[in-house]
């Protein structure tokens, strides 16, 4: 994929629906598509999107331990709810050993030691799972909104850390649009949720940043 079919298909996909742009990364996948999830707020969205174009997408959810309770009921009910083909992939070390032995998660005034959190608690786990998974179309809920680095990327991109076509139906979706799906269809939200990867809303945990590749290298 080169540049200049990226930029061709951002911008024949800017006027479709979330929907179509799910139909259109499907087709484009020949039977290698997965969808990712971390069941955060508006979560759900992305995942009947993919689910209504195929039942059976693998849904893969990195599941580091520190999730909250509200987070893993969520999780649970949309499993139920859209017959998720989840598969879930754990940390190698589990969050009680590893704060036995690193202390309590970094904070953001500690970059370094929270990007060594990040690659072995959720990086690492996520590229054993896309290794497994071996996807050609990787479909994600990023969105424009969300934070700086994400207002760089666009529906389509390609993924440097992963090897794979990275699409975002969602990506110019407002709130308003995103609650006003999850009310067309029925879907439940989720607002509990923290990602100690992360920190806070303006970071990246490493899986669309450069630097995750290099975290995941060192673990």
């Amino acid at each position: 994929m080169s540049p200049t079919e990226i930029h061709h298909w951002n911008l024949a996909l800017r006027s479709q629906s979330p929907l179509e742009i799910v139909r259109w990364a499907i087709a484009k996948a020949n039977g290698r598509a997965i969808v990712s999830t971390n069941f955060r707020p508006y979560e759900a969205v992305v995942l009947h999107l993919a689910t209504q174009v195929q039942p059976d997408i693998p849904v893969l959810w990195v599941d580091h331990g520190y999730n909250r309770a509200a987070t893993y009921r969520h999780a649970e009910q949309l499993r139920a709810q859209l017959g998720l083909n989840l598969k879930a992939y754990l940390p190698r070390i589990s969050p009680a050993h590893r704060d036995a032995i690193h202390g309590e998660i970094p904070t953001p005034a500690d970059e370094d030691a929270l990007k060594q959190f990040s690659a072995v608690m959720k990086l690492e786990p996520f590229q054993r799972g896309m290794k497994e998974l071996a996807p050609t179309v990787w479909i994600t809920a990023l969105r424009k909104v969300q934070n700086p680095n994400r207002a760089e990327l666009d529906i389509v991109s390609p993924d440097g850390n992963f090897g794979t076509l990275k699409v975002s139906p969602v990506f110019h979706s407002s709130d308003a649009e995103m609650e006003a799906y999850l009310t067309k269809h029925g879907l439940p939200n989720e607002w509990d949720y923290f990602d100690p990867a992360k920190a806070d809303e303006k970071r990246e945990c490493g899986l669309h940043a450069s630097w995750g590749a290099q975290a995941v290298a060192t673990v």
